[in-house]
């Protein structure tokens, strides 16, 4: 037994190594695209973006570690314990080790309510309703496409379904454009005209259901000029695919003088629920009479 101690030891060492090496190499190799975790957009899109890209990396910062931990583990009891030239028979067998039982029981309990705890407190920010919005859109999600309604300025979009060629491409200039100001309170009501659809501008890292007979808010700022992709992300029928918008985030001159254009093309008013084709909804009246 003496003389199978510092064997182990050195093989246990060795084991560590590699696993340090490839640890060190991974993180030394990392984009700026690696360390936002993947996501589309980047840091500075929205006033939540930045929230969203620090719970996510975070969470799986902590999860690599744990694997580390745990791979590393598995590797030094295969190479400790493995059965050596001469041996027969089973090793010594362990039927508790209440040490070893707590710490596993335990540590995942704390990470557990650590990644609750974080993800309520992000989550309630980024619903938190801040109040006197600069500017109000109320977005209808509809089989296959969006209407939008410029609430403070009384004009609104008229969305028709994507229409891709035969190849598959597609002109997005033909698609539903949403125009916003950058660096302004924004509040979108988002509402339903048949089925469930879900909200989802990629870039700004989040999304929402729209769901018949309910209304549901979505509160942010955009803080970088662009264009940036939407679609639905509930799965509503045969052409959900196609169910496509832009979103345009534009100086504030802009955004008015994009305002001045749907108002000179007519589009002047509000799509409201009128057009809700889904009439089977709660409150909608009873075929029964007294």
């Amino acid at each position: 037994m003496r003389h199978n101690r510092p064997q182990r030891s050195r093989l246990a060492r060795w084991a560590v190594v590699p696993i340090g090496l490839a640890v060190a190499i991974i993180l030394a190799g990392c984009t700026q695209e690696q360390l936002n975790g993947f996501l589309p957009g980047g840091v500075g899109t929205t006033n939540h973006t930045d929230r969203v890209i620090g719970l996510w990396v975070t969470s799986w910062t902590v999860l690599l570690g744990v694997g580390v931990v745990t791979w590393a583990l598995m590797l030094w009891a295969a190479i400790v314990y493995r059965r050596r030239k001469g041996q027969t028979g089973l090793p010594v067998q362990m039927r508790y080790n209440m040490p070893i039982e707590i710490f596993y029981t335990v540590v995942p309990f704390i990470l557990i309510l650590g990644f609750f705890a974080f993800t309520a407190r992000d989550q309630a920010a980024i619903e938190q309703d801040p109040g006197d919005p600069d500017v109000r859109i109320e977005a209808f999600g509809k089989r296959w496409s969006w209407d939008f309604n410029y609430l403070n300025e009384n004009v609104y979009t008229k969305g028709v379904q994507a229409q891709p060629d035969r190849e598959g491409n597609l002109d997005e200039s033909e698609l539903p454009a949403l125009y916003l100001p950058v660096g302004k309170k924004v509040e979108i009501a988002l509402e339903s005209r048949d089925v469930a659809h879900s909200f989802w501008i990629i870039d700004f890292l989040y999304k929402k259901d729209m769901i018949p007979a309910k209304s549901n808010y979505m509160y942010f700022v955009p803080l970088k000029e662009g264009e940036f992709r939407g679609k639905c992300a509930e799965l509503c029928g045969e052409y959900h695919a196609d169910m496509l918008f832009t979103v345009h985030v534009v100086s504030e001159a802009e955004y008015e003088a994009h305002i001045e254009e749907l108002r000179a093309a007519g589009n002047e008013g509000r799509l409201d629920a009128t057009y809700n084709v889904n009439q089977n909804l709660p409150g909608a009246g009873s075929t029964n009479e007294e």
